[in-house]
């Protein structure tokens, strides 16, 4: 598989990686349907088979849980995979997810120990904080990750899901490698927001999660009943009412092009990605998924492609709210 390079600071990873997330429950509910631990690690190490060993995950998914099933796929050969992993939404001693944000340095000291625990290593290639604490100063939670790296436990630093001033506070005090935000066809807020030109600016790689749309690309929902009852997506507005059977539609004419090319919407979708320069972290827990989704960076997308998907789907587009309520409020753009 190609080969891109994730910020200026010197990790290179593959085209597109592998959202675990899935892999495991949260807080015990299957937020993505019923994840089977087999499974789960097969597709991890068919990934690897077709070069793609860049798996991320986090201490909160479970909580614990999803670290410890990466250390199980990885464990034999752990120097072959990059592994990304973040902290910051506070999960206590007793490994209780508290709800709180949590970037004290303390805290950040105690987190990367935990994970270093969970995944069986003595290192993370790319440590991130999750969501930001706006309790404490960026320069402090930094700070204390900058020390990890000095330390040898982290190789390079992310944050996810912040904004502009945030990303240039916390690169002076210790370059970055990445920042991860959601961002598809279907998400285009940090465009929109001049975010992605402050990456670009400062040499700081993006990794799009969700890049099929929390999974409404791949077409596998036709109705808001199609998902499970502990699915959180029934809590998304873009999945809900008549802005879902909107995005039905903008879908079919996504699929209208897909087919045009022999490809899948989902491949068409993740080529746009890739061809805007960012790292798509899409999530699976099935092998025929991870190998199809791997495919789809042989496709390549010339201008006039992707200015036919963004007519089909505009920058300004509603296409309804990426989270709940709840869940913008950890959202710091």
């Amino acid at each position: 598989m190609k080969k891109v390079k994730l910020g200026n600071q010197g990790l290179e990873t593959p085209a597109i990686g592998l959202g675990c997330m899935g892999m495991t429950t949260w807080a015990g509910a299957d937020i993505y349907g019923k994840a089977d631990e087999t499974e789960a690690i097969a597709t991890i190490h068919r990934s690897l088979e077709l070069g793609g060993n860049f798996l991320d995950t986090a201490d909160v998914y479970g909580p614990f849980d999803n670290e410890k099933l990466v250390a199980k796929a990885v464990a034999t050969k752990r120097d072959q995979y990059i592994i990304a992993t973040k902290f910051g939404i506070e999960v206590d001693g007793a490994g209780t997810l508290t709800g709180a944000m949590n970037g004290s340095p303390s805290y950040v000291k105690a987190a990367v120990e935990r994970s270093l625990k969970n995944l069986n290593t003595d290192y993370i290639d790319l440590y991130y904080l999750h969501r930001l604490d706006t309790n404490v100063p960026i320069e402090e939670t930094v700070g204390a990750m900058a020390d990890l790296v000095k330390e040898g436990k982290v190789r390079y630093l992310g944050l996810s899901e912040v904004g502009a001033e945030t990303i240039r506070k916390a690169h002076a005090v210790h370059p970055l490698t990445a920042v991860q935000s959601e961002y598809s066809l279907f998400e285009r807020e940090i465009e929109r927001l001049g975010i992605l030109d402050t990456l670009d600016e400062l040499g700081i790689g993006l990794i799009a999660y969700s890049p099929l749309g929390r999974g409404f690309i791949s077409g596998d929902i036709k109705n808001p009943e199609d998902m499970p009852e502990t699915d959180f997506r029934r809590y998304m507005p873009r999945f809900q009412g008549d802005q879902f059977y909107k995005n039905i539609e903008l879908l079919e004419e996504i699929d209208k092009m897909a087919q045009e090319k022999q490809v899948t919407a989902s491949q068409l979708a993740l080529a746009w990605v890739m061809a805007k320069g960012r790292t798509p972290i899409p999530g699976t827990k099935r092998v025929k998924y991870i190998e199809q989704n791997i495919a789809a960076t042989a496709i390549n997308l010339d201008q006039d492609d992707l200015s036919r998907l963004e007519a089909i789907i505009p920058i300004h587009a509603e296409t309804g709210a990426r989270m709940s309520e709840e869940g913008m409020k950890q959202v710091n753009l």
